[in-house]
């Protein structure tokens, strides 16, 4: 089970780090990510880490802005938010996968998770 914690209230330009913590089984060699759903619309991947200490993608909207990085030691991942925008406003979602995909598009589809948190509000004011 992953358990996500960290969201809350920001104004824009702050900043905040999301944690989430696996327990049951450890990921240190699967991916494991963020996404976020903004009210009205679609969940929409945010960055994942391929293995612990591994390769990394972003999504464009939060590329040089977000940080994601993981505690082996832990068994958990965190997203450092930096820079935080009003359009950055969502529940934020941790994922992991034990699939195998090629590509970096693979890890970029809600579809291809088997394990998600429960979510954490991120709202962020003007």
């Amino acid at each position: 089970q992953l358990q996500a914690s960290g969201g809350g209230l920001v104004q824009a330009g702050g900043s905040l780090r999301l944690s989430c913590a696996a327990s049951g089984r450890t990921f240190i060699r699967y991916p494991m990510g963020w996404f976020r759903q903004a009210p009205g619309k679609e969940r929409e991947f945010v960055a994942v880490e391929r293995w612990s200490g591994g390769v990394t993608y972003y999504a464009d909207s939060v590329k040089g802005r977000f940080t994601i990085s993981r505690d082996t030691a832990k068994n958990s991942v965190y997203l450092q938010m930096n820079s935080l925008k009003p359009e950055d406003t969502a529940v934020y979602y941790c994922a992991a996968t034990t699939r195998a995909g090629s590509g970096t598009s693979y890890y970029t589809m809600t579809e291809h998770y088997d394990y998600w948190g429960q979510g954490t509000l991120v709202t962020v004011s003007s």
